[in-house]
């Protein structure tokens, strides 16, 4: 997927703005006319409760590879004292007709909220357009953020997921610097990454190596996740921390030092017992390493959406190219 495109929502003159861009999303993806005007729903009362009761509100938007319109509603605060509440048809604080929340609920066809008072609130939607048949079942969730550097149109940051019945594979990149050299880096690895599905993450890495020496290079981590085993299976070369992290556990995943295709050591897979309920979060530098689940309890169990979308609010650094991606599995 693309970096997530920014639009701040802290005045009322802003939601048409935020309205307009899903309704190009929607027309680009050929949503139908149902579909497109659910969207321009959702988004508008995401906007307006941004407007209305927000600070430092703002909405991101990315399109997935199912072709559906994701969106990410950040703030800063005053956060939601219970959630629920805020979710039932009827309930305002501001003297309005207080649908909003509900009517996103039963218009998106992914949603999760997760807000702490006086810090802020996180809330992610799905729309699909309407017209594909429902995916099969799978066995994992993916929830992920990507942000390029403040001025810049490219990110240097990339990530890519895919799934294959109880077996996955997840690659998180972060080309050197920012900019379109940065992003070159980046797509590079994608390419190698997206060529050889069901290799191993080490062997993924050494053909990355090879096919990078032209570029900049990177800080690549690959991960594969199989459910029947429990087991995760990871490689690294670089800053891209990986964490198996349940309310419970705390593991790091250990990467080796270098840069894919300047200088690595030698590359080897390295296997993780995965616990029940335990989340995968693998994140680029931009993301500041030391952050706790402790500090927003009940996080970990929203959607892995609304955990990246969280990380992101509350841990972005600001300065670079940022990512952070997030793997669940999904209850049988």
């Amino acid at each position: 997927m693309a970096a997530h495109q920014v639009i701040p929502v802290t005045e009322p003159s802003q939601v048409g703005e935020a309205r307009r861009h899903a309704a190009r999303l929607a027309s680009e993806l050929g949503f139908g006319e149902v579909a497109a005007g659910a969207a321009a729903i959702v988004v508008t009362e995401l906007a307006t409760n941004l407007a209305r009761h927000a600070r430092g509100g703002r909405l991101l938007f990315a399109t997935n590879d199912d072709g559906a319109i994701e969106v990410l509603s950040l703030d800063d605060g005053p956060g939601m004292a219970d959630v629920a509440a805020c979710l039932r048809d009827g309930f305002s604080t501001a003297g309005t007709p207080g649908n909003g929340l509900g009517a996103i609920q039963r218009l998106a066809t992914r949603f999760s909220v997760f807000s702490l008072p006086g810090k802020g609130t996180v809330i992610g939607v799905q729309l699909a357009a309407g017209t594909a048949p429902p995916p099969a079942p799978a066995a994992y969730r993916i929830g992920a953020v990507s942000l390029a550097a403040p001025g810049e149109t490219a990110c240097g940051d990339a990530w890519r997921f895919r799934q294959n019945g109880e077996r996955a594979e997840l690659l998180v990149v972060d080309g050197l610097g920012h900019g379109p050299v940065a992003a070159e880096a980046a797509d590079a690895a994608v390419a190698v990454f997206d060529d050889m599905p069901g290799a191993t993450p080490s062997v993924i890495l050494e053909r990355a190596h090879r096919n990078l020496r032209t570029t900049r290079g990177a800080a690549v981590a690959i991960a594969t996740l199989d459910d029947r085993t429990r087991q995760i299976v990871f490689s690294g070369a670089g800053n891209i921390a990986g964490r198996i992290i349940s309310g419970v556990g705390d593991r790091t995943l250990l990467s080796q030092h270098g840069t894919v295709g300047f200088q690595v050591r030698q590359l080897q897979d390295i296997s993780y017992d995965w616990p029940p309920h335990a989340l995968l979060v693998l994140h680029s530098d931009g993301i500041v390493t030391r952050w706790s689940p402790t500090e927003a309890p009940g996080l970990l169990q929203c959607d892995p959406l609304v955990i990246a979308g969280w990380l992101v609010r509350e841990y972005l650094r600001g300065r670079d190219d940022a990512t952070v991606a997030v793997v669940q599995r999904i209850a049988a």
